[in-house]
């Protein structure tokens, strides 16, 4: 059964525009009543590490910063650190 979204409660509204009615009711199913944070980044740390050092050439410090908003001296780190 099809609901008007203007139904829904709060978050839920957004949800099911977001992802679709029948997506909202599973989120809703398994996590009713809980507080969901979201972290800021998408990816873990260590897949964003393992991308950085794929990616670097050795003249792209500047582009991988700011692809991955990390400061240059951080990627620096992150490569040195990846041939220890």
């Amino acid at each position: 059964m099809q609901i008007d979204n203007c139904f829904l409660n709060g978050i839920y509204k957004d949800l099911a525009t977001l992802v679709g009615e029948e997506n909202a009711k599973k989120i809703y199913t398994e996590y009713r009543g809980q507080q969901i944070t979201f972290p800021v980044e998408f990816y873990s740390k260590e897949y964003i590490y393992k991308q950085i050092v794929e990616e670097y050439d050795g003249n792209n410090l500047k582009q991988l910063a700011t692809k991955y908003a990390y400061s240059e001296r951080t990627i620096r780190r992150i490569v040195k650190d990846s041939k220890e």
